[in-house]
């Protein structure tokens, strides 16, 4: 009999073929059964794909009947946000002009999953190219967050979130820009992790600021979590900014023991929180002083310029990257013009949604002749300063703690109307982008209210494996 979707691990789901409690085929049409018929609750799916999805378990189903291993991640069911591409299956990036994209080459990321048994069920919805805190930009309507339906789930991989936390997927994939993983998973309660800028290729993912973005799981534990980053992380030749570095054996790394450990609290991340968020964070930190880590704290001096650099520094890489969708090629085409200019304009103006528009004016001004050495430039200056100051803090602690956000999950269409409040919600998080450095969000409890509240951690470049470390240490104390 196949268990309840809701319920299961990646360890669950091999251990139920193994024995042959289910098949992988039955699973898979469980899921898809469950996922389609929860999903007008939270809108986090946009599609499925049924025939690969089937096709892809059957594989799975003849590996172990034929007594061989059918993966890392055989038959388990997961889910991909709609701004990484699949073959075959619509890939719509949340926006009009790309509502009947159908994509003829996966994303290495997606290959990746297959190859080690993931069975694909379906993409999800996110804000309208990745741009968003809370995942209301899609064309396609917002996300609900599961845990509290007239909350926002996060942005602007909501739906990936959402679809673990609900339950209609084991784990899934997200992008992440400036907290684009790690603020959903703590607004739903769930794991997300932004790897090392390079651990994971970008091949296939549809660009919004391509030296900030990065690919990156959901699941409902550390472990689940670390398995998806083993499967999908490694040098792809097929993106030159994907790094030569050796992937490490991550199940290792969650074995090992924090005693000795230091952990730094950076003090500018901890002025400005809603007092519940803070509380839940030093409780956290508590637990992991009684497993034997020493606390110190720390600063990352330039933290308070991270909000005017990475919003100059993203928007500018948007201006230029989303000047491909101009109807000419792949996009949808505006029928009332003329003229060619008409048609640019006539389409864009149509296709692309309010913050996008935002975000290529924004762009374009501090590019243009004039602005760029006074804006674009020191803003990558300003980078430059930030990264320094987590590789200083790096020379004193092994990791860092603290908050994801400043507050929990809000309610849907609360900051709408101010984008400055809404850019301000990713204010712990861009730093980590900007710098490059591993981060992720681990659920440390919830508020009176009953919303999750997520604990960050981040480490030294390319030690992913550290932060496995400590984020299963302190998952499995609690």
């Amino acid at each position: 009999m196949t268990p309840p979707i809701d319920g299961l691990t990646i360890q669950s789901v091999r251990d139920g073929l193994a024995k042959k409690e289910f098949s992988a085929v039955e699973l898979t049409t469980e899921a898809l059964r469950f996922a389609e018929s929860a999903n007008p609750t939270t809108n986090a799916y946009l599609h499925f794909c049924f025939e690969r999805a089937l096709r892809q378990a059957a594989v799975v189903d003849a590996k172990v009947a034929r007594g061989e291993d059918a993966g890392p991640l055989g038959g388990v069911p997961v889910a991909v946000k709609d701004v990484i591409v699949t073959k075959g299956v619509r890939t719509t990036c949340g926006s009009k002009l790309l509502e009947n994209y159908i994509p003829p080459y996966d994303a290495t990321a997606v290959i990746r999953l297959e190859q080690a048994g993931a069975v694909i069920l379906g993409k999800t919805n996110c804000d309208e190219f990745a741009m968003g805190s809370s995942n209301e930009n899609s064309a396609f309507g917002p996300v609900r967050n599961p845990v509290a339906l007239d909350r926002v789930p996060g942005g602007s991989s909501g739906g990936s979130a959402a679809v673990v936390a609900q339950g209609t997927a084991v784990a899934s994939l997200g992008s992440d820009t400036g907290g684009s993983i790690r603020q959903p998973a703590s607004f739903c309660g769930v794991v997300g992790v932004t790897p090392t800028y390079g651990r994971v290729s970008r091949y296939g993912l549809v660009a919004f600021a391509s030296s900030l973005d990065h690919i990156g799981p959901f699941a409902r534990n550390v472990s689940d979590a670390a398995a998806l980053l083993q499967s999908i992380g490694g040098r792809d030749e097929m993106d030159s900014t994907s790094a030569f570095a050796p992937l490490p054996d991550y199940n290792k790394a969650l074995s090992e023991d924090v005693k000795g450990l230091r952990i730094g609290l950076p003090k500018e991340y901890f002025q400005g929180l809603s007092s519940e968020t803070g509380d839940h964070v030093m409780r956290a930190v508590d637990v992991l002083k009684r497993l034997g880590c020493e606390v110190r704290d720390v600063s990352l001096p330039h933290t308070e310029y991270a909000i005017s650099a990475y919003y100059i520094i993203c928007t500018a890489e948007a201006s230029s990257n989303l000047a491909r969708y101009d109807g000419v090629r792949y996009t949808s085409r505006s029928t009332a013009s003329d003229t060619l200019s008409d048609m640019y304009r006539n389409t864009r103006g149509a296709g692309f949604g309010t913050e996008c528009k935002r975000r290529i004016m924004l762009g374009t001004y501090v590019l243009s002749h004039g602005y760029y050495d006074a804006y674009y430039l020191k803003a990558q200056k300003v980078r430059t300063l930030i990264t320094r100051d987590f590789h200083q803090a790096f020379e004193q602690v092994d990791a860092l703690i603290t908050p994801v956000s400043p507050f929990p999950a809000f309610r849907l269409g609360e900051k709408l109307a101010d984008p400055m409040e809404m850019y301000l919600s990713d204010i712990y998080t861009i730093t980590g982008d900007l710098a490059g450095i591993p981060c992720m969000s681990v659920p440390c409890g919830r508020t009176a209210a009953g919303l999750p509240v997520g604990m960050q951690i981040l480490t030294r470049h390319f030690d992913e494996a550290g932060m496995f470390r400590i984020a299963h240490a302190y998952e499995r104390s609690l």
